[in-house]
């Protein structure tokens, strides 16, 4: 994107930066579950039967609703599948459930124009509706995409005239993985191509006055998938629409990694009041999904959204006009990826180091090593030394806490200022002070880093400019406001501002337990889902934006192991830092050709020790090659009992059958030198 279009977009995806505010969209109709408008988030799932199994989807979707969906998805890959939604939601309505269907369509407009006839809404993926994909260059003149453009209109035209006649509603649904050749000659692999994927569509709709459409900008990556949703909404603002967003992160994969993976892309653009339906995409059951997705949009539902009071009808477009604060300088753009730069702190934070990552022991029994286990530092009693894990925290916060025992010669101790200067041996013990303890005239800054906790509050006026640094002054920030990653976000504007480059850990408290109800295991583990969600949100949209050189998660009562990896879980789902394999695996739908959550876990039990290999994992060809986007290898389903195995996006060995895929998928990546022996424990 260049320069000027950056500049004009400034600030425009949202009505405000630094307060919650809810972007009022268009209310659809989608048959009596509207979206938009001023109505609540919906929920939403997708099934993973055959559709041509009738009783299986049904008894499936009512599970989905029981859960709490709202709208059900459900494959139709051909006219077959399609002309047996009607079956489908026949036996659901006889049985009492009315949940809104909604056809998935890919590659096949004449199942997507009979499906239209039947259920309540169609999805259709614009990279292959009217295009086929051979990841082929080609140079097209003005004209020749013009004539491109007439081609996809023809074609388009009939599903959107059966549209209108029966009410029904439509997705637009881009997907990054599966741009078309036309347009990835154009635009590139670019939240831009994304964007302009679905606008050509929703122009071809306006034209023909077709207006009940749901836009998506789906994307396993959380970065590219956030910058394209906001410049999607930047574009229809400036072209007077206000279409409902539907947020996903496709392919998020399993497990923690899964809902943390979703809450960074999903949370970051709720908490821009963006957003009018969710779909989390688990490798797992899909009632398993909507708990997920609740637990994610119910954290606005007490929120005031500004926004809601204007009294804006439903065809009206919020004035959006960022204020100086907003704007933040050429520093900081909200539709391309730009770490803030900050100086390198005692070589250590800051710069070009990767985030660094803060737990919290001030409350543990400090008699034994192995406390310091849990925070990635295995003890060793019968060689009394410790190992680092590949997730070994950077930072372990003692407060006022002495240990009896050694600390590893690479973990860095934080203590309160006062306790700190106490210490007879200052070695990797730095202090952390209140704003006052750190101005005053006769502090001890000699450490070769200080820490100071402040708020943006804290820093009002001259206050910033004026405090003492000789470069080893790191913040960190902190917020008791329920909006309180805008808050956050308000600091980093201040300081790009005033061109202060002091690094920023960033913190959030999160008091999930009650120390006099105590928890049962099964408490704990909703605890511990609830603190990776809300974690994920808050410091993953900083860090996509490029905000932060640490983060510092506080979770009184819950396991220091549970904090340890939900800290590196949001850096690798930002890509601010590498720890683990991360797997790209798809939620599974009718099309799958294998059990996905079985095959996730196989694959997962042989490969997790490849810390940076992304490896996707797609149940069809529809999910691969192309919605694996930046996988290094990948594995699709070709057909019953046979797979087929990438190199990027290059073909490697098709027709595998199952029992063999997976050694064939190690000996492709011992080939390229990137297989390591796992070690055993």
């Amino acid at each position: 994107m260049n320069a000027d279009a950056v500049k004009l977009l400034q600030g425009r995806y949202c009505n405000s930066l630094t307060q919650y505010s809810r972007f009022v969209t268009r209310e659809v109709k989608i048959g009596d579950v509207p979206m938009g408008g001023n109505n609540p988030i919906r929920i939403q799932s997708m099934t993973t039967t055959d559709t041509m199994d009738t009783i299986g989807t049904v008894e499936q979707s009512i599970r989905m609703i029981e859960a709490g969906c709202e709208y059900i998805r459900i494959t139709a890959p051909s006219i077959k599948e399609a002309q047996n939604l009607a079956e489908i939601k026949k036996q659901l309505r006889m049985r009492g459930y009315n949940a809104p269907l909604v056809a998935d369509i890919h590659f096949t407009p004449n199942a997507a124009e009979v499906a239209a006839r039947i259920v309540e809404k169609v999805r259709v993926n614009p990279g292959n509706y009217a295009d086929k994909k051979r990841f082929d260059q080609i140079d097209y003149t003005d004209a020749e995409y013009q004539g491109e453009l007439e081609r996809i209109h023809q074609k388009f035209a009939p599903l959107v005239g059966i549209c209108k006649e029966y009410g029904t509603a439509m997705r637009i649904g881009t997907n990054h993985g599966s741009l078309s050749d036309r347009i990835m000659s154009r635009y590139g692999d670019t939240p831009q191509g994304m964007v302009e994927s679905a606008m050509e569509f929703i122009r071809i709709c306006e034209l023909l006055d077709y207006r009940n459409l749901v836009v998506s900008m789906k994307s396993s990556n959380p970065q590219v998938m956030v910058q394209a949703y906001r410049l999607l909404v930047a574009t229809m603002v400036a072209e007077g629409m206000n279409y409902p967003l539907h947020l996903g992160v496709t392919e998020a994969g399993d497990g923690e990694d899964g809902r943390i993976k979703s809450a960074v892309g999903i949370g970051t653009l709720l908490e821009d009041g963006l957003g009018d339906t969710v779909r989390v995409s688990l490798t797992e059951e899909p009632e398993a999904e909507a708990p997920v997705a609740i637990a994610l949009v119910e954290r606005y539902s007490k929120r005031k959204s500004e926004s809601q009071k204007v009294g804006k009808s439903e065809s009206e477009i919020i004035n959006i006009t960022p204020s100086p604060m907003e704007r933040a300088g050429e520093g900081y753009s909200p539709y391309e990826y730009k770490r803030r730069e900050t100086i390198e702190a005692n070589a250590f934070i800051g710069g070009h180091m990767v985030p660094r990552v803060v737990v919290d022991l001030s409350a543990a029994n400090l008699k034994d090593p192995s406390i310091l286990n849990d925070a990635g530092y295995l003890y060793s009693p019968i060689l009394d030394k410790y190992n680092m894990a590949e997730q070994s925290v950077d930072f372990v916060y003692l407060g006022d806490n002495l240990p009896s025992f050694n600390f590893p010669g690479n973990l860095k101790q934080l203590y309160n200022y006062k306790t700190w200067q106490g210490l007879n041996n200052k070695f990797l013990c730095h202090p952390v002070f209140t704003l006052n303890e750190y101005t005053d005239a006769s502090a001890d800054r000699s450490s070769p880093l200080n820490l100071v906790r402040v708020t943006t509050n804290d820093l009002q006026g001259e206050a910033l400019t004026n405090i003492p640094n000789n470069g080893s002054l790191v913040f960190v920030l902190e917020t008791d406001k329920a909006h309180g990653m805008a808050d956050q976000r308000t600091l980093f504007f201040k300081l790009m501002e005033l061109g202060l480059n002091t690094p920023v850990i960033v913190k959030r408290k999160y008091n999930l337990v009650s120390p006099e109800v105590g928890k049962s295991e099964s408490q704990e583990d909703e605890y511990i889902t609830k603190l990776q969600l809300y974690a994920a949100t808050d410091m993953g949209a900083l860090l996509v934006d490029g905000f932060g050189d640490g983060i510092w998660i506080d979770a009184p009562g819950l396991p220091v192991q549970a904090i340890t990896s939900s800290s590196f879980g949001i850096l690798q789902a930002t890509r601010s830092r590498i720890s683990k394999t991360e797997y790209i695996s798809c939620p599974s739908c009718g099309r799958t050709l294998f059990d996905l959550m079985i095959t996730t876990q196989m694959i997962r039990s042989r490969t997790s020790h490849l810390k940076g290999l992304k490896i996707g994992i797609m149940g069809c060809i529809v999910n691969g090659p192309g919605e694996m986007a930046d996988a290094d290898y990948g594995y699709v389903g070709s057909g019953t009992d046979r797979i087929t195995l990438y190199r990027g996006k290059e073909v490697v060995k098709k027709n595998v059958t199952s029992e063999n895929a997976l050694d064939e998928l190690i000996n492709i990546i011992r080939e390229d030198g990137n297989w390591i022996e796992p070690v055993e424990n």
